[in-house]
């Protein structure tokens, strides 16, 4: 029969296996929580996209997010393209894709030429944003490109919404406030690239001013 003294020993016995116990679970959670991917740096999102052969798609479509194609907006879900010279524009399709596994949803955005189009983005986040040239629209009329046939695989520009707010995200969301504050002016097109780190992309083939079009 046990003593009391034998009865303390085993309870701080199983009191110090429970505590052991107690720590390697958290520590494996604590492994586990750091062990989640970090969608900043490991989405495979592409801020630029067309850029192929073809009248209607070798123009470049542009997410203006950061380089890592994953931007938080700020509370009015405020995102921004920038769509490259064209002389046979067509109309661009928008489609939200949320990770939660709702359905997405799609928009089109009218036609127009080299130019910032702003616009809001509802809904539930992460949601994975993507942008393409509606070529198969027949909205640019026949084409006489030979090489038409391949427009319809035109790269989009791919990215990810987030809920949670860098200070790279913040700094953008600064640079679309002060675009949306223009809507309907034009602003010089190498300084405002240059400002979303796209000055490379900027030819001879681009205005010298880009229009800032709001759509609702």
């Amino acid at each position: 029969m046990d003593t009391p003294r034998h009865m303390g020993r085993f309870s701080a016995q199983s009191m110090l296996l429970s505590a052991v116990a107690g720590l390697v679970i958290s520590s494996g959670f604590a492994v586990m929580v750091e062990a989640q991917p970090d969608p900043r740096s490991t989405f495979p999102g592409r801020r630029v996209g067309g850029g192929t052969r073809g009248e209607c798609s070798a123009r470049s479509l542009i997410h203006l997010v950061p380089e890592t194609s994953v931007y938080a907006p700020d509370a009015s879900g405020l995102v921004g393209i920038l769509q490259g010279p064209s002389d046979r524009p067509v109309s661009l399709q928008v489609i939200l894709k949320p990770e939660d596994g709702t359905a997405e949803s799609t928009r089109t955005l009218a036609a127009g030429p080299a130019s910032v189009v702003l616009f809001d983005v509802e809904g539930t986040r992460p949601v994975v944003w993507e942008t393409s040239f509606n070529c198969e629209s027949g909205d640019e009329g026949d084409s006489p490109d030979p090489m038409a046939f391949v427009q319809s695989s035109s790269p989009p520009a791919l990215s990810l919404l987030v809920s949670d707010a860098e200070p790279t995200d913040q700094s953008l969301q600064a640079l679309l406030r002060g675009l949306l504050a223009k809507c309907g002016s034009n602003v010089p097109t190498a300084e405002t690239m240059a400002q979303f780190g796209f000055a490379d992309l900027v030819t001879e083939a681009w205005p010298k001013t880009l229009p800032i079009r709001c759509d609702s």
